[in-house]
C-alpha cells in the first residue's frame, strides 16, 4: 500500500483511496470533508421509518449538488418538513409548497419539494401495504453473493449504481415515487447500511460489518 502525501501535510491518501491521519489511522478518502458523518453515521443500519423517508428525500434534494451542502442544511430541512413525519408531510398543500419555497434554509427547488410531498404519500401507502416502510425497503437488501469482494477507490469511481439500487429504484417508481433514480438509491442504500461501502481497510469497515451482523432486519 503506497501512501501519497496530500497538499498541506498531515493527511496522506493511499493508492487504494484510503486517507491516513496523523496517527496512520485509515479512513475513506472523503472522510476529512465530513468526519463526524463518516465515523458515526454513514453506513450504520437504519430501521426507523421516518429516518428512512428523510434520507430518501435528502438524497433527492442532493441531486446535482454536493452532499456536504445538504448535510449542512439538514436541521433546517427537519424543521421545515416536520422532522420528516411523512404522515404529516403527506397532508401538505400548495400553500405548504409556497411556504417551503420561501425558506432560505433549505434547497428551494419546486420540483424537489413537490417530490418530497408526493413521496410522503407513497411512503404511507407502502407502510400500509407492508406493515412498515422499513420492512418493505429492507427486503431489497442485496445478498452477500451480490456484493463486491473488495470496496476500494476503483470500485467507488466505477459503480455509482448497483444491480440492487436499480431494482429498488424501479420498484419505487412503479409505486409512484419520484427523484429515486438508481444513483440516488445507491447513495441511500450506502448511507442507511443496506450495503457496507466503507472501503476495505477503513477503520469503520469492520465496525459496520459488526453493526450489520447484529442488526435485526425489520419485517
Amino acid at each position: 500500500m503506497t501512501a501519497v502525501q496530500q497538499a498541506g501535510g498531515g493527511v496522506a491518501e493511499t493508492d487504494s483511496g484510503l486517507i491516513l491521519d496523523g496517527q496512520g489511522v485509515p479512513r475513506c478518502f472523503w472522510q476529512p470533508a465530513m468526519p463526524h458523518y463518516h465515523d458515526h453515521e454513514w453506513g450504520r443500519p437504519v430501521s426507523d421509518d421516518r429516518r428512512l423517508y428523510e434520507k430518501i428525500c435528502l438524497e433527492g434534494f442532493q441531486a446535482g449538488m454536493a452532499w456536504i451542502t445538504i448535510l449542512r442544511k439538514r436541521e433546517a430541512f427537519r424543521e421545515a418538513f416536520d422532522d420528516f413525519d411523512f404522515a404529516r408531510v403527506a397532508r401538505y398543500t400548495d400553500r405548504d409548497v409556497e411556504r417551503l419555497m420561501g425558506n432560505a434554509g433549505i434547497v428551494r427547488n419546486r420540483a424537489k419539494i413537490v417530490s418530497a410531498i408526493n413521496n410522503a404519500r407513497c411512503a404511507l401507502a407502502l407502510a400500509d401495504e407492508a406493515g412498515s416502510l422499513s420492512g418493505w425497503l429492507w427486503k431489497h437488501e442485496p445478498s452477500a453473493q451480490e456484493r463486491p469482494a473488495t470496496v476500494d477507490r476503483h470500485y467507488w469511481d466505477n459503480h455509482p449504481t448497483s444491480a440492487a439500487s436499480t431494482t429498488l429504484s424501479r420498484a419505487l417508481k412503479r409505486r409512484g415515487w419520484t427523484f429515486v433514480g438508481p444513483t440516488t438509491i445507491h447513495a441511500f442504500m450506502q448511507a442507511v447500511g443496506m450495503v457496507n461501502e466503507h472501503m476495505n481497510g477503513c477503520v469503520c469497515h469492520q465496525e459496520i460489518e459488526a453493526a450489520r451482523g447484529a442488526f435485526k432486519r425489520p419485517g
